[in-house]
């Protein structure tokens, strides 16, 4: 196992907690080997150190977070007193969607208060016997590790156009125009949309129209709600308008594709 190698976790429900606290070491020794034949090891770090899983050298700095399989045998070498959250755990659940692959040890970076912020309200939650919150945050610990890697591979938006993207969000019921979003911005026109075209690939009328389609589909599909509050809720009032839009994007009307979704799911 290479350290830059993902290990595949289940985060379908929360954990079962075999053990979580906060361990000092480097008091007696400084070297210390650990095998849990049976369950997950995960550790946010305070410290410098060596560090070794299955005989894999790896370095721990201030800030690492470490994910170790079971029956792998770790070693740490400290220098000088060093303390750490940890959290022994075995996932409960299945595969699917929820599988997520987390590297052995990354830097958890600005995440780093967050995380040890949960872990020290699951160790509070767990000493005064409140084991499911407990599992809660560690769960919480878990999908945010999970998604470490994620975030340092993710192309990066322009600020401009991460503030776009979020004021369409929140505004789909609203008339949505290039030259007002251009406004809020900060920016010209021609720039916010040079931004769009270079961060999406197309116009920012045309991501517009993907966002509320996507959340019509959505609405269509998994909701009760009558399809004139769908058109509603996403900007297009005409129905007669909502209804092309349906086609045009989503392959059928607005009703054909909620029968659609009704017939395709399990009794």
């Amino acid at each position: 196992m290479a350290p830059t190698m993902p290990l595949t976790l289940p985060l379908h429900q929360p954990p079962h907690i075999a053990a979580i606290g906060v361990g000092v070491h480097g008091v007696v020794s400084d070297h210390d080997r650990f095998r849990l034949p049976n369950l997950w090891q995960l550790h946010v770090y305070d410290y410098s150190a060596d560090y070794a899983v299955d005989g894999i050298a790896m370095r721990l700095a201030p800030g690492t977070v470490s994910l170790a399989p079971p029956g792998s045998v770790v070693d740490y070498w400290y220098r000088g007193r060093s303390t750490h959250l940890y959290v022994h755990f075995r996932p409960i659940g299945g595969g699917g969607d929820h599988l997520r692959a987390i590297p052995v040890l990354q830097d958890a970076g600005p995440a780093k208060p967050e995380l040890e912020g949960l872990l020290r309200r699951a160790v509070s939650g767990q000493l005064h016997g409140e084991s499911r919150q407990a599992a809660a945050h560690v769960w919480s610990v878990l999908w945010t590790v999970a998604g470490l890697s994620a975030e340092a591979t993710r192309p990066r938006r322009h600020p401009a156009v991460e503030a776009a993207a979020e004021y369409i969000e929140e505004h789909l019921a609203d008339p949505l125009s290039v030259a007002a979003l251009a406004r809020h911005c900060g920016l010209s026109h021609n720039h916010l949309t040079r931004l769009f075209a270079a961060q999406f690939g197309g116009t920012v009328v045309g991501y517009i129209r993907e966002r509320r389609m996507k959340r019509a589909h959505h609405l269509l599909t998994a909701s009760t709600l009558p399809i004139a509050s769908i058109a509603a809720t996403v900007g297009i009032p005409d129905l007669q308008a909502f209804n092309k839009a349906c086609r045009r994007t989503l392959g059928a009307p607005p009703r054909a594709v909620r029968e659609a979704s009704t017939r395709a799911r399990p009794d």
